[in-house]
């Protein structure tokens, strides 16, 4: 990979350059074990940085003096493994839900990860209320949750879904005309239009609908014990120093086109 700038290269010089490390340096370095999922472009072992919110991870983390390693599980044992397994810190990116702060402690946020809709640009599609979806025919990811009064809406079959094993299986529906519409969050459709191949020459027909169905913030979930609660304030004060905005911006130019990424790289 020689030649390319990583965004988290491009994060650890601004530190360097900005502010001074909030511990001393011969402080001893905590080492955060963190389960995660397999989810492009937030977080994957063949993305550059392992994804978008790991680069966020990764950064925070030596910003305090601390040291990032990433274990990748199906996501209910992500979970298992983060929240229960004495090796880990936790888990990630895990949506903050009320209920969860029973189980473990919350990271400040990592991002926002937006779900809406995306449809054919020659296909009629607006909404305004969720009534206005029973007339489509919606493709879904199994096991995903799009928000609690949709998801009610299908159980009650109110609205019509077909369920698909992956992100990129439901886009391929819906070029197919297999359905309407498909839910999808905002920066996986992004990343998938700009590195998947198979979608080169059908990627400028589909559009991404401007209300959003959910919105959720991405947070790691310490383990719920004094060495939880340890971790996650450190890992706060380092996470409050960056622009997490501007670093999504950022790291999205890598995926473009002729920039080589470690999945491209020999």
């Amino acid at each position: 990979m020689r030649g390319f700038p990583t965004l988290l290269n491009a994060i650890f010089v601004a530190v360097i350059l900005t502010s001074l490390p909030i511990t001393a340096a011969s402080a001893p370095v905590d080492r955060l074990r963190l389960a995660s999922l397999d989810w492009s472009p937030y977080v994957s072992p063949s993305l550059p940085d392992e994804g978008f919110v790991a680069a966020i991870v990764k950064a925070a983390a030596q910003k305090s003096q601390s040291e990032v390693s990433i274990d990748y599980f199906p996501w209910s044992r992500t979970v298992q493994v983060g929240l229960n397994d004495a090796d880990y810190a936790g888990y990630f990116p895990a949506f903050y839900l009320k209920e969860r702060e029973k189980s473990c402690y919350f990271s400040n946020t990592l991002g926002n990860s937006t779900v809406g809709f995306a449809s054919l640009k020659n296909k009629l599609f607006d909404w305004q209320t969720l009534q206005d979806l029973q007339f489509y025919y919606i493709g879904v990811v199994q096991d995903y949750a799009n928000g609690e009064e949709f998801d009610a809406l299908v159980k009650q079959r109110i609205i019509r879904t077909d369920t698909a094993p992956s992100d990129i299986s439901n886009v391929r529906k819906l070029l197919a005309g297999r359905v309407d519409v498909i839910v999808i969050d905002k920066n996986v459709l992004r990343q998938l239009l700009i590195t998947d191949n198979s979608l080169s020459k059908d990627k400028l027909n589909i559009v991404f609908h401007a209300k959003e169905l959910t919105n959720f913030s991405m947070h790691i979930c310490f383990q719920h014990t004094a060495r939880g609660l340890r971790l996650q304030k450190i890992f706060n004060a380092g996470l409050n120093t960056l622009n997490i905005k501007q670093l999504e911006n950022q790291y999205f130019l890598q995926l473009q086109p002729g920039v080589v990424s470690k999945s491209t790289a020999h």
